[in-house]
């Protein structure tokens, strides 16, 4: 399925409770984009519990004046914003804003962040740099209409090493991760007993759920009956999403999914559908064990 869509994957979903686990490639690395915002936020929070910042505090952050289809929030707008700290793991979080992530990251640097996740004993995951350098990619220097190259160069540009002429999309100098350690990092976040102080796991786990894009995995996790938290990452040509899917009765998944596609087009709605279907049928598979 994956292959006739044109999509190479990287998937897992584990069982909270008993821990058996279904997945596809799930120890392949990818480039993180916006999935390395739950890191920032988890080293922000556990800063803020310390002592070390404070929530409330009030920070002038200048306009992200971005105008590329994509960014949300503070990015785009056009006049400085004075925002608290905690408004600001909000946006970060629940929005993807990549200027609040920069202020974030000003406050806590990717060293720090990185840091923080190998006290918590959580590997797997590298942090090596800010929000701001995914701006400057080469979607920014074509026009609307030829968007199309940038994505040709993406696919094309990669080494079989995971490398890439693209930086962004280098595993040896983005932030990266696996599968496998955004479902460690969700069931540190979930579980219990857990490294990560339950406040702080509380804290995150309700801007997970606050996530507002929900077009891609949410639409085959979310019912009546369940809850879905999770963050997205999109960039060039890759498009993620890792959360937790909770069920009435009580049982819940971890799952990640990290995805490149071989289709040289921003806009691949059928792309967002087939990730949800796969990721479903593991937990299916899971559920119904």
């Amino acid at each position: 399925m994956l292959h006739d869509g044109g999509l190479h994957g990287s998937f897992l979903v584990r069982d909270l409770a008993t821990g058996e686990e279904l997945g596809i490639d799930p120890d392949t690395e990818f480039p993180l984009a916006s999935l390395v915002k739950v890191p920032l936020a988890l080293a922000t929070l556990e800063r803020i519990r310390l002592g070390e910042l404070n929530g409330a505090d009030v920070v002038e952050v200048p306009p992200g004046r971005i105008t590329t289809p994509g960014p949300t929030g503070l990015s785009r707008f056009r006049h400085a914003a004075r925002i608290a700290v905690d408004d600001l793991l909000y946006l970060s979080t629940s929005i993807s804003d990549g200027v609040a992530a920069d202020e974030l990251f000003r406050l806590t640097p990717p060293s720090e962040v990185a840091a923080t996740l190998r006290r918590l004993g959580l590997r797997g995951i590298a942090v090596r740099h800010t929000m701001r350098e995914l701006t400057d990619t080469p979607v920014e220097r074509f026009d609307a209409a030829d968007v199309h190259l940038a994505h040709a160069l993406a696919i094309d540009a990669g080494t079989a090493g995971r490398g890439h002429r693209v930086p962004q999309l280098d595993v040896s100098r983005a932030n990266a991760g696996t599968a496998r350690a955004f479902v460690d990092l969700l069931q540190a976040l979930w579980s219990r007993p857990s490294a990560v102080d339950p406040g702080v796991a509380a804290r995150l786990r309700t801007l997970m759920a606050d996530n507002i894009l929900r077009h891609r995995l949410a639409p085959d996790f979310v019912s009546d009956a369940t809850t879905w938290s999770s963050k997205t990452g999109t960039l060039l040509n890759l498009r993620h999403e890792a959360g937790v899917v909770e069920h009435a009765d009580g049982q819940a998944y971890a799952v990640a999914v990290l995805t490149e596609s071989r289709v040289a087009a921003s806009s691949q709605p059928a792309a967002d559908v087939l990730m949800g279907e796969v990721a479903r049928r593991l937990r299916d598979r899971i559920r119904s064990a």
